[in-house]
């Protein structure tokens, strides 16, 4: 099927870092000789500076110029398009939220969204759970929900292919997955580094909206999943997302490393750069077994893994970056993630549905704290403990 991808932020930090390197690695493999790139940009620049570091790629990468706030310039995109003899066009919008949602209503009235497209967008879907019913909204005035492809990265990376295929093997598994055998779910993300100059969007953004909301919720969901393969992935994922008690504020953990204040130049910022909930699921199945999500910057180590302790004793550690695939590669989440939009796929991508009842579970917490001045300090390079509860030698 002839593909063209089209890339919104082509010269940005994460079309450089994350997707130029994916797409070098699926043209190597020799299946994707129909896929061609058009990289999207405000200001004129080559092809070499854009890709020359891939010479794989030079040859079937076009740029097209233009402004994003003219509505003109979106349909001398179109004709751009559709002089060029293609099956399927992708929009992958690597740009801030606010100017996603401005896109799509261009690419909309342009005529931009007939069967042939599909648009792909990165997190955050909102900041809360009515910016994310505005979000959702608005992408879906011109857009059905088959066209649109919501990345959490988390999806495709090994450490949720691994768990997933534990759940659709579980007869084989030494321990079933439930409250029969299972006292602690934990799903961990922390780094050593802190906010590495990103002081404007985190003070918007915080832990709990960058990661706990979406990639570990996500994660979670598919560890509790009943009875995977009975129903599409997105709909297992939801349906374990919807058995998740709102969290209870009280349950939950709020600190800021030292020096953050000083980072972004805000002495009584409350922003958190650490979060850890505990969680409850009224699935009979899973009643009684605490779920842990934890995340935060300036820690010990960094490490990305769901720990399953059994009440035998036993534990599971997944651990990305641990696992590898029978092939003996381990495949980057951006080859997966393009590779399944190009073919249609769409259980590793969120469905609209699931990023609200996300934003359901984690609103009293965000309420709580948006009336609470106080937050717990820890220092740079402090460990976590996870029992029964979480614990940070701050």
């Amino acid at each position: 099927m002839k593909t063209q991808l089209v890339i919104f932020g082509i010269t940005g930090d994460l079309a450089g870092r994350k997707l130029l390197p994916a797409l070098d690695s699926i043209i190597k493999t020799g299946n994707y000789d129909d896929l061609s790139i058009i990289g999207v940009s405000r200001r004129e620049v080559s092809v070499n500076d854009i890709v020359g570091e891939y010479p794989t790629l030079t040859p079937r990468t076009d740029l097209f110029t233009m402004n994003l706030a003219d509505a003109g310039d979106y349909t001398k995109l179109k004709a751009f398009l559709e002089a060029q003899e293609t099956d399927q066009t992708l929009f992958y919008l690597s740009v801030p939220p606010g100017a996603a949602a401005d896109i799509v209503d261009f690419l909309g009235e342009a005529g931009l969204n007939s069967a042939r497209y599909k648009v792909l967008f990165e997190k955050p879907f909102g900041y809360d759970l009515a910016s994310a019913e505005e979000f959702i909204a608005r992408t879906g005035r011109y857009f059905a929900e088959d066209q649109i492809y919501r990345i959490d990265h988390y999806m495709a990376k090994e450490i949720a292919a691994e768990v997933l295929r534990v759940r659709r093997d579980a007869e084989n598994h030494h321990h079933t997955w439930g409250n029969n055998s299972i006292k602690r779910v934990s799903v961990v993300a922390t780094e050593k580094i802190g906010i590495e100059g990103r002081a404007e969007f985190y003070q918007q953004t915080g832990a709990l909206r960058d990661f706990v909301q979406g990639h570990l919720m996500q994660l979670l969901s598919l560890v509790l999943i009943d009875k995977p393969g009975t129903r599409s992935l997105p709909e297992e994922r939801l349906a374990a997302l919807e058995l998740i008690q709102p969290a209870d504020p009280r349950k939950a953990i709020r600190a800021q490393y030292e020096g953050y204040s000083n980072e972004v130049g805000q002495p009584n910022t409350t922003v958190e750069t650490f979060v850890g909930l505990e969680l409850e699921s009224r699935d009979p199945s899973w009643q009684g077994v605490t779920l842990q999500l934890v995340t935060g910057k300036s820690l010990s180590e960094k490490r990305s893994y769901i720990e399953i302790e059994y009440l035998d004793g036993m534990k599971d550690v997944f651990e990305e970056g641990k696992i590898v695939l029978e092939n003996g590669r381990t495949l980057d989440a951006y080859e997966r993630l393009l590779l399944a939009a190009i073919a249609s796929e769409k259980d590793i991508f969120t469905t609209s549905s699931e990023v609200l009842r996300s934003w359901q579970i984690v609103a009293p917490v965000q309420k709580a704290w948006s009336m609470d001045d106080s937050i717990d300090l820890y220092r740079p390079g402090s460990r976590i403990t996870l029992k029964n509860s979480i614990e940070i030698d701050a």
